[in-house]
């Protein structure tokens, strides 16, 4: 077996056996922590391709993105935090718990869209960079658009 794979299989036990344990108000509180440090992330990038390209700033911000696309943020969305207060009140639509085939296809499609940035940004093309950040904020906006309420 692969030490990667190893190490994946050995991650998603432990995540099981954290979340299992967690505070519904906790995992809220992580997973809107996590899309903020992503959202951030997005805002670093989007400045360096409209401004002065920095290819260290764009890979740092990638490399977070791509890390917490990967980290199994699913796992924060336990029983009991649908209705939930976090840092704010949860804007997570039901269709979140209820809809798995269409959340996995579009969780998937967003961490394809991370990788990509990650890679592409390590490379350091401004042009390609910019390019991936529309198919990186469309998964976003995807995902925001069938699973996230609007702020009231």
């Amino acid at each position: 077996m692969k030490a990667k794979t190893l190490l994946s299989i050995l991650a998603l036990a432990v995540a099981g056996t954290a979340s299992a344990q967690m505070k519904p108000e906790d995992a809220i509180k992580w997973r809107q922590s996590g899309y903020a440090f992503m959202a951030w992330n997005m805002s670093r990038i989007k400045a360096n391709v409209e401004g002065t390209y920095n290819k260290e700033e764009v890979m740092k911000a990638a490399n977070a993105i791509q890390a917490i696309a990967n980290s199994g943020m699913g796992a924060l969305y336990l029983p009991g935090t649908d209705k939930g207060t976090g840092w704010e009140k949860s804007r997570a639509k039901p269709e979140i718990w209820t809809d798995k085939e269409k959340l996995g296809k579009a969780a998937m499609a967003f961490n394809k869209e991370a990788n990509e940035m990650a890679t592409l940004a390590n490379m350091g093309d401004a042009a390609a960079v910019k390019a991936q950040l529309g198919k990186l904020g469309s998964t976003c906006k995807g995902c925001h658009d069938d699973f996230k309420a609007k702020a009231h």
